[in-house]
């Protein structure tokens, strides 16, 4: 069910035609930004997958993945939910070496997504993944990450501004690092979303750390498939929104699972059945590069530097007639 509201007083410091050219000027802007941060290299990525590769991201384990038969094979397909596997292995086939990394595209379709102001059915990411040494898998090469794409984003929003006066969104650069359990341990009394709202009240930009993992609640923060990120070494980066007055996550990522790390995972997810699947079997026998990577909303990014209430003022996608109204009713310009 849908739950759209628009904020009091809300009105957009664009219009509909200049928003298309920002959005233009900020992707453009924030891929050199983000390439020239960390060293990626442009490649071209798939919209499916096999389904019997293993390479789909299953993300909370109920999505179901919008799935189709090839006529030409005889096999079945399935539209990617993320990259966060594919990645990896290309990054095997292409022979990156360490220090190296590669950017694409991400498209997908997640059909049981909730519609509200900041989730739609269209995903849409700069997916990223960076060959590792084993001495860089350790919290302050994760850190450092992090604070370079943030920095990324903030002087895309400066770009952004000093060409359209209207907007006025600013995000903070410095970067507040907290785990879940900390967050828990703060806040043992609300909802992890009501955690993330605090905290980021008060501190603008944050790097949420270690999800995947039970706390000592006995409940998870958030979902987090077993088999990409390492649970101890991952995050969600969140910037304070002032247009919705929320915590608002732009970006999923992490440093990726090596051998020992997916044998925990996979035990504790139940998903001891993967590891037949080819992607695995290459894991587990240590034959793909370590390595970090992530996912950055490209919708996201754009309404939260444009100063957006609804992830339709800046994404083509298809919304239930209670949205469409709400919208209209408020003149808010969905595209």
């Amino acid at each position: 069910m849908s739950k759209t509201f628009i904020p009091e007083g809300y009105k957009s410091s664009l219009g509909i035609y200049d928003t298309q050219i920002a959005i233009g000027l900020l992707r453009n802007n924030f891929q050199e930004n983000l390439c020239n941060a960390l060293n990626l290299k442009r490649v071209t990525a798939p919209l499916f997958v096999s389904s019997e590769s293993g390479l789909n991201d299953d993300l909370n384990g109920v999505e179901r993945a919008v799935a189709f038969d090839i006529l030409e094979t005889g096999t079945m397909a399935q539209v990617v939910h993320s990259l966060a596997k594919w990645k990896r292995m290309a990054l095997y086939k292409y022979n990156f070496e360490a220090g190296e990394g590669l950017y694409t595209d991400m498209n997908a379709i997640r059909r049981d997504e909730e519609m509200d102001n900041i989730h739609s059915i269209y995903v849409d990411q700069w997916d990223w993944e960076k060959v590792i040494t084993k001495e860089d898998r350790n919290i302050e090469y994760l850190k450092d990450t992090v604070q370079k794409i943030v920095d990324a984003a903030c002087d895309t929003s400066e770009y952004i501004k000093g060409l359209f006066p209207s907007v006025k969104t600013s995000i903070c650069r410095e970067v507040s690092f907290v785990t879940t359990q900390e967050l828990e341990d703060m806040y043992p009394d609300l909802t992890p979303k009501e955690r993330e709202n605090e905290y980021l009240r008060e501190h603008k930009t944050a790097f949420i750390m270690q999800i995947g993992c039970k706390l000592k609640s006995g409940e998870k923060h958030d979902g987090r498939a077993p088999d990409y990120d390492d649970w101890k070494l991952n995050g969600d980066i969140m910037i304070w929104n002032e247009v919705l007055q929320s915590a608002f996550e732009i970006s999923s990522m992490g440093i990726r699972v090596d051998a020992p790390a997916l044998d925990e995972q996979l035990k504790l997810a139940n998903a001891d059945h993967r590891r037949s699947f080819p992607f695995h079997k290459m894991l587990l026998e240590d034959r793909l590069p370590l390595a970090i990577g992530g996912g950055i909303g490209q919708s996201r990014l754009c309404m939260l530097i444009l100063g957006k209430c609804h992830i339709g003022e800046v994404q083509a996608s298809i919304w239930d007639e209670k949205t469409l109204k709400i919208c209209a009713d408020a003149g808010v310009k969905i595209l």
